[in-house]
């Protein structure tokens, strides 16, 4: 861990994200189809969204996130989508890193899914 942390921070690189998007699961239990890089930019330039970050791979996490717990239920449609990224990218009370602390606490406190950082670095 300590040598994905001294590459990239506490943030997503693609491989990471990759990872924790293939664990995510709906609703229903089935595997979430998962945002790639350049549809969640393509969703952001549609709907004129703008990031305050230049760590696209954290908000590739939230939009898959938001998909997997939310898409269906309380965000209705990709443009409500890709607010929500906004609203948690640009969280003025946020902090730097704050995607992959959530996904990091969320992985501790499951007993299934252990993360073998070597494999992301």
């Amino acid at each position: 861990m300590r040598a994905y942390l001294s590459n990239y921070g506490w943030h997503f690189n693609k491989a990471l994200q990759e990872w924790a998007a293939s664990h995510m699961r709906d609703k229903s239990g089935n595997p979430v189809k998962a945002y790639t890089k350049e549809s969640l930019e393509a969703l952001l330039k549609a709907y004129a969204v703008d990031l305050k970050t230049d760590h696209i791979y954290d908000a590739l996490y939230v939009a898959n996130m938001c998909r997997a717990d939310f898409y269906g239920s309380s965000i209705v449609d990709e443009a409500h989508l890709v607010k929500y990224v906004a609203d948690y990218i640009n969280d003025p009370d946020g902090y730097e890193g704050m995607p992959f602390v959530r996904f990091y606490a969320d992985t501790c406190m499951k007993d299934d899914c252990t993360i073998y950082w070597e494999d992301f670095v």
